[in-house]
């Protein structure tokens, strides 16, 4: 305590007492309880004096402050009341721009709104399962004369949970896409579903919620099978009372019985992968004849994925992982492995020379940014338009300075009626996200949802928050700094950092939008030219079809009376499928050792005639023919295979123990964003899985039916159930095609919300210039003469925009085009175009005011006040 005298109480409880108590009563408060004081410093001593002095002045003060506190609340409910009252009065005197800032605002959140639930979407792919944080994939990076390639790891993961003590489950599955679809069939029922072997821990790293069935014990028996509730309900009707029924899948001409062990629910939508069925990874082996024993050595084109116990030290886990294979086996000198959070595989999936590199990451990055950019196109109008309008609110500030309204208080007032708009926009804004959710999931492809959790409450909230402080800060610094003795006066004080803030927040508006449409035009012309570039095939009116029933055993019989159907040009089969074949179960990706370098090249299984079906043009040689047994041990190759060969006449020559009978011209069979790779053709007619069959063009229609009547007669109780090859093509680059769908509404929307912008600007320009307008038409001044004159300003604006914004998109389209590896060049017509749309449509809209404020009688413009 602070301790004055001996016979008076301490200072700071009679300044509290002071600045606490009413100012008329503070005499006689003071003098009772110094009394009570002395009183007590004569009978109990200084200590307890002290002690008490305190608790009376505690006991006076506490009602008197929770009266100031409640005073205080009353305060501030009576001033938020007020500004409320304010913002409601100002929206109506200012019709014209309320409406304005309500629907730029409103069409700013709601794209972001949609924006945020994709991102949310995609960041949650693969998030569900319960040990997310310690699911990992094996990984490796492999060192070649080219470079690292990165890649999923052949190594069994159930010998990790074997040999190290840290990795508590493991389990080996088959690649997605690495079977067409298994028929499954009962007595009554054939249905073509999804299925993947699976390691017998499979359920218990991955969280698909088992709905009958023993977690543990489902997946033990090589003839068990666990179905989905959509796939049993297909194939019985119901899910109910189906443990240990017995069913039959097939898969090209391989079939076996199996007993149904489990029941799972459908894999949901955030999961990266879907599948219908799940077999034991050990009925697999059995058919294969694998083998059960599993060394560091073996190899496999399957996934492999480990959970690893708690508290685990990942880096000490990956160096003692990577130590244990280059010590027990041999040939693994060039691999290093890593583990690979499952949940990242989705969104970081590309790697350059052995580093992370993107992926569809890139992508979320993407619209976070257009999101915040069309945010801040819409605020930005709200800016604008809220300074151009103080000349109309001038007296307003001028009188409230005047009577002792601070500059919190008038901060408070213009952030009050931002923050206003911008809940009233996030009502409508709401009301369109409801309206446009449907179509936007079908641009997209996802099952997005409104579920009204914390998180996404909260979320809608603070991006409105955060949009309107962003749109009011700036009129509420700008309008609250006038000072009362100038704006009274009817004076509004300009500065040039005030113009130049205004008009460089409209040239921001506008540099955006420029850099939208350009993007635009060049994701458009570059899909028109993967769409339309030569692959080196026939995709247009070529069909295929899985084989299954009668078809898998008499492939050739099938083929025969197929091609014999009016229509059908040619017909062949393969294993696997054409685009990604390499990733399907005829071809894989294998390695050669050729002048001492490890070659990787894609292995095709096909049968006679395919090469022709599908067009690819043979360069040299000749293709497989039946007249020639021989052709089954020789192979055929691309361009690309000889050239990283380095062969000279390759005809003839012997690779890898087979002879090459003949070179093909390059064909594409992957993504756009990969390079050709080296792949060879082998004669391979025992196991092919699909059938393939060119149509003629412009009788698809009439064919189709014949074939289905055919496939109905030679396999009853199958359903022919085909795809246009075009089709798995334009699939390689969905994403580049929603990417191009939605940046093209996003550009539609930053020029109308900029142009909504300008309009409002228009109309304050050419209403503050309404005497100069009637001065000048009673001069002689013609109409076109008062349109140039006020359109000349806003078209410097425009055009200083255009001329910053043409550089930077060029830089962001060239960045984009590096990931494909086929792609378009960089027209100067692109970015002329992107020009002119802009200035076109800035010229509409301030010619419409502009037109409007010429045709104005001069006797209406010069009347006073």
């Amino acid at each position: 305590m602070i301790i004055g005298k001996k016979n008076h109480p301490p200072y700071w409880l009679d300044w509290l007492l002071e600045r606490f108590c009413a100012p008329h009563l503070w005499e006689e408060v003071q003098g009772d309880l110094h009394e009570r004081y002395q009183l007590r410093l004569k009978q109990k001593g200084i200590n307890k004096a002290y002690w008490f002095y305190f608790t009376d002045v505690v006991s006076y003060l506490r009602p008197a402050f929770y009266k100031r506190k409640h005073a205080t609340q009353l305060l501030y409910t009576d001033m938020f009341q007020h500004n409320l009252l304010l913002a409601y009065r100002t929206f109506k005197r200012f019709k014209g721009s309320f409406f304005i800032n309500l629907i730029g605002l409103s069409l700013g959140i709601a794209c972001t709104l949609l924006i945020y639930l994709w991102i949310s979407n995609e960041l949650h792919i693969d998030t569900f399962h319960e040990k997310d944080h310690r699911l990992f994939q094996i990984m490796e990076n492999r060192k070649t004369a080219r470079g690292i390639e990165t890649g999923a790891s052949g190594l069994f993961a159930e010998i990790l949970v074997r040999d190290m003590p840290q990795v508590e489950y493991g389990v080996t599955v088959t690649p997605p896409n690495f079977f067409p679809k298994f028929t499954l069939r009962t007595e009554n029922q054939n249905v073509k579903a999804v299925g993947k072997y699976v390691g017998k821990d499979f359920l218990s790293v991955f969280s698909y919620d088992l709905v009958q069935g023993q977690q543990d014990k489902v997946l033990i028996q090589p003839d068990a099978i666990v179905l989905s509730e959509s796939t049993a309900l297909r194939l019985f009707n119901t899910t109910n009372n189906l443990i240990g029924k017995t069913i039959e899948w097939q898969v090209v001409n391989l079939k076996k019985p199996c007993v149904i062990t489990g029941i799972i629910k459908d894999v949901p939508s955030g999961s990266s992968e879907q599948f219908d069925f799940l077999l034991p990874f050990e009925a697999f082996q059995n058919i294969m004849g694998m083998g059960k024993e599993i060394t560091w050595n073996t190899n496999s084109p399957f996934h492999n994925y480990v959970v690893v116990k708690e508290n685990t030290n990942l880096d000490q886990f990956q160096h003692t992982l990577d130590h244990l294979l280059k010590t027990r086996n041999s040939t693994a000198k060039d691999i290093s492995l890593f583990l690979k959070l499952y949940s990242k595989n989705y969104l970081y999936g590309t790697y350059e020379n052995g580093v992370q590199a993107g992926g569809r990451i890139v992508y979320v990055q993407l619209f976070s940014l257009i999101a915040l950019f069309i945010l801040l196109i819409a605020g930005i109008n709200f800016m604008n338009l809220a300074t151009a309008r103080a000349s109309r609110r001038i007296k307003e500030i001028g009188i409230k300075k005047a009577i002792g309204a601070s500059r919190f208080i008038l901060i408070l007032q213009y952030l009050s009626e931002s923050l206003l708009m911008a809940f009233c926009s996030l009502l409508l804004a709401l009301l369109m996200v409801v309206l446009l959710l449907p179509q936007f999931n079908q641009l997209t492809g996802k099952q997005i949802h409104l579920d009204w959790d914390l998180q996404m409450i909260l979320s809608f909230a603070g991006i409105t928050f955060f949009t309107g402080l962003i749109a009011g800060s700036y009129p509420a610094f700008y309008l609250s700094g006038f000072k009362p003795t100038t704006i009274l006066k009817g004076i509004v004080p300009t500065s040039w950092s005030e113009i130049w803030t205004r008009t460089g927040l409209v040239v921001f508006q506008f540099t955006l939008s420029v850099v939208f449409i350009v993007s635009v035009i060049v994701i458009y012309k570059q899909i028109e030219f993967v769409q339309h570039n030569n692959l080196g095939y026939d995709k247009d009116h070529i069909i295929y079809f899985e084989t299954e029933g009668k078809i898998a055993n008499q492939s050739e019989v099938f083929l025969t009376r197929l091609k014999n159907i009016p229509g059908v040009l040619n017909a062949s089969s393969l294993s696997g499928y054409i685009i990604n074949s390499y990733q399907s179960s005829g071809g894989n990706t294998t390695e050669l050792v050729w002048n001492g370098e490890n070659i990787r090249y894609n292995s095709l299984g096909i049968n006679y005639d395919l090469i022709e079906t599908l067009g690819i043009t043979i360069k040299e040689g000749r293709s497989f023919s039946n007249a020639f047994p021989s052709d089954s041990a020789k192979i055929i190759v691309n361009e690309t295979f000889v050239k990283r060969l380095g062969l000279i006449n390759p005809v003839g020559q012997i690779v890898d123990g087979r002879e090459i009978l003949g070179v093909t011209k390059d064909f594409h069979f992957q993504s756009p964003h990969e390079k050709i790779p080296p792949t060879i053709f082998r004669l391979e007619r025992q196991y092919n899985s699909t059938i393939v069959a060119n149509i003629q063009a412009g009788k698809e229609k009439a064919v189709l039916e014949q074939l289905a009547i055919f496939y109905k007669n030679y396999n009853p109780g199958f359903v022919f159930d085909y795809r246009f090859l075009n089709q798995d093509y334009q699939t390689l680059y969905v994403a580049e095609q929603r990417v191009a769908i939605l940046s093209r509404y996003f550009a539609g929307l930053a020029i109308i919300i900029s142009c909504l912008g300008l309009f409002g600007l228009a109309t304050f320009t050419a209403e503050r210039r309404r005497k100069e307008i009637g001065i000048r038409k009673v001069l002689g001044s013609s109409e076109w003469g008062i349109i140039y004159l006020l359109s000349r300003e806003f078209t410097r604006i425009v055009l200083l925009s255009i001329t910053l914004a043409l550089p930077v998109s060029y830089v962001i389209a060239s960045d984009w085009l590096k990931g494909f590896a086929y792609r378009i060049s960089l027209h100067p017509w692109y970015f002329i175009t992107a020009g002119l749309v802009a200035l076109g449509t800035a010229w509409v809209t301030v010619g419409i005011q502009a037109v409007k404020a010429a045709h104005i009688n001069p006797s209406q413009c010069l009347k006073d006040e």
